[in-house]
């Protein structure tokens, strides 16, 4: 056998045992007349110990030909330290080293296997085989493991059946670009990648399963970012003869449990609030909660006293903010440049400093005067300053909740080790692009309107609230699911508004609508997102970390060089020809 015990193992009381121990080399501490090696596998480090005055000339020899990242198999006895280690579970004991068997060589890796490497993240990415062996990775993909096993528990334990749905279905002109498979057999057809298991999981429901859930790859063609990968993982899950707060609470309670069987959190129950309360508030349908400075709508108050940027404009809001030291004019001006970026767009920063005895200074003293300044700034307490942007509502209310967190934390107003959930619903059903001049479905088309809008849908699409729900935590959109159609007529008003003729529809969706007129249950479920969920229980704000074998911000997998191309012989089977 290769080992007896692994490197996270052995404690004092197993001092004076022979034991056989195989993983990697750490590291090489030459002494002279002593050598110590710390041996590394994923459980653990042991220190291993040799005395060259007191070993045979061929261990020493066996010994000095080792390197960094050799995996090797060693034999000795436990010893207790004489100097030990605190930080690792290890560290009362050594091996006093009687053999040791290299069981394969290595190359000098190129950064080094520890916790503070010296590797950026593409060279990290290229041999993340080798990041895969360093501790952070290591314990994120132990933690996520953790999640998902008690995920799994909570749902099996609530009734819950694990079902697989396909990966090769049909494409759709709905959501995010789909990934596409062309079809050998099926000469100029093409599957595509699920961007999620939408359609079959209500498809489950109408087989009368009636609790499903699957934790499963997803796919989305999409621009990328630190959060956002090409292929990612959701808790995918679904429930028949089930109303909006049935979902809450059950997958509220899934939340609450992970968290405190995970990272012994326990969390209060998470408020509710409305789309529009959302963004009016925070400017943000994913707001941070962790501090306070909401936004203000201060339009009525500083229209009217002859200053034209605001008079023309459609909505002004503001956010103050609170500090022992203010602001400095460099300060101001740095955070009046980053909200004019191309990134932010605002047109502009107004600024009201209101001083520990009471006056204002401001950037509009021109044409308001105290009393003025006093009304916008509201009952705000002295030695706080005010920063307003105006425009159009909606532009105005994201660039100020913005503003808002870039301000919290540069300020450190942000608690890391704070959890602040909380349900966002009451969503509009529909939003309008006015490039295309068509509706757009906000989640998904299979959405459900609240029951008092059905009868209006065709008369004020714009304002339809949709039985849709978000889970939040810490500013970061975790999951979110609805309430389904599960009535053929509403499915297809629905398809109507969003621009589909019934020809389209019965081409992209005639499955589903056909299911529908056998027997649909009333039915709504929620997927979360898996990568996001456990780097935001582990504070960290990148979901790479947490993903073995992640892809780079231009959808590179560095290691295996993919995408690549492919041999013209495959390209002719598949009837493809390229330019």
């Amino acid at each position: 056998m290769y080992r007896s015990h692994n490197c996270g193992e052995l404690r004092i009381e197993h001092v004076g045992q022979d034991v056989k121990l195989s993983g990697w080399i750490h590291k090489i501490r030459d002494k002279g007349s002593l050598l110590w090696i710390d041996l590394r596998d994923r459980y653990g480090i042991t220190q291993i110990i040799i005395d060259i005055n007191e070993s045979s000339k061929d261990l020493v020899n066996q010994v000095k030909k080792i390197g960094r990242e050799y995996v090797v198999s060693v034999k000795g006895i436990v010893k207790e330290r004489q100097s030990k280690n605190p930080n690792i579970k290890t560290g009362d004991i050594e091996i006093s080293l009687s053999e040791v068997e290299i069981l394969n060589e290595s190359k000098i890796p190129p950064f080094t296997i520890d916790d503070n490497t010296d590797g950026g993240d593409e060279l990290r990415m290229k041999y993340r085989y080798l990041d895969l062996r360093r501790n952070l990775i290591k314990n994120n993909l132990i933690f996520r493991n953790n999640v998902t096993l008690e995920i799994r528990k909570y749902l099996n334990e609530s009734g819950f059946i694990d079902v697989e749905t396909p990966y090769l279905i049909k494409s759709t002109p709905e959501g995010a670009r789909d990934f596409v498979v062309p079809s050998r057999i099926n000469k100029g057809e093409f599957y595509a990648l699920p961007q999620s298991p939408q359609t079959f999981k209500q498809l489950l429901m109408v087989g009368g399963m009636d609790k499903y859930y699957q934790i499963v790859k997803c796919f989305r063609d999409e621009d990328l970012r630190s959060d956002r990968q090409p292929e990612f993982t959701q808790i995918d899950c679904e429930m028949s003869f089930v109303e909006q707060d049935d979902v809450l609470m059950l997958f509220e309670n899934l939340v609450k449990n992970t968290f405190k069987k995970c990272i012994g959190v326990e969390l209060d129950n998470f408020p509710k609030i409305s789309y529009w309360e959302a963004i009016e508030n925070y400017g943000s349908d994913k707001p941070d909660t962790r501090f306070e400075m909401k936004i203000f709508d201060c339009s009525e108050s500083s229209k009217g006293k002859g200053f034209k940027i605001l008079d023309d404009s459609e909505y002004v809001c503001g956010i103050t903010v609170n500090t022992t030291e203010p602001f400095t004019r460099k300060q101001i001006d740095q955070y009046t440049d980053w909200v004019k970026q191309p990134q932010i767009g605002a047109k502009g920063l107004i600024w009201i400093k209101h001083n520990s005895d009471g006056s204002f200074k401001s950037s509009i003293d021109k044409f308001y005067n105290h009393d003025d300044l006093l009304s916008i700034v509201g009952d705000f307490s002295k030695d706080s300053t005010t920063f307003l942007i105006y425009g159009s509502k909606m532009k105005s209310l994201n660039q100020l909740g913005q503003l808002r967190l870039k301000i919290a934390d540069d300020l450190g107003m942000i608690d890391e080790k704070k959890f602040c959930p909380l349900w966002v619903n009451d969503f509009p059903l529909f939003e309008f692009d006015e490039d295309e001049n068509k509706y757009h479905s906000i989640h998904h088309p299979f959405t459900s309107p609240k029951d008092k809008n059905i009868n209006t849908i065709e008369k004020e699409p714009s304002g339809v609230v949709a039985d849709a729900y978000d889970l939040v935590i810490n500013g970061n959109e975790i999951g979110g699911g609805s309430i389904r159609i599960h009535n053929r007529d509403l499915q297809n008003q629905i398809f109507s508004i969003l621009g589909f003729n019934e020809k389209e529809a019965k081409d992209q969706f005639g499955f589903l609508m056909n299911a529908f007129e056998y027997g649909a249950p009333p039915h709504g479920g929620i997927a979360f997102g898996l990568d996001r969920l456990v780097a935001v229980m582990n504070g960290d704000n990148s979901i790479r970390d947490y993903i073995a074998f992640p892809k780079n911000n231009s959808g590179r997998d560095l290691m295996i060089d993919s995408p690549s191309l492919i041999d013209k012989n495959q390209l002719d089977e598949l009837n493809i020809k390229l330019k």
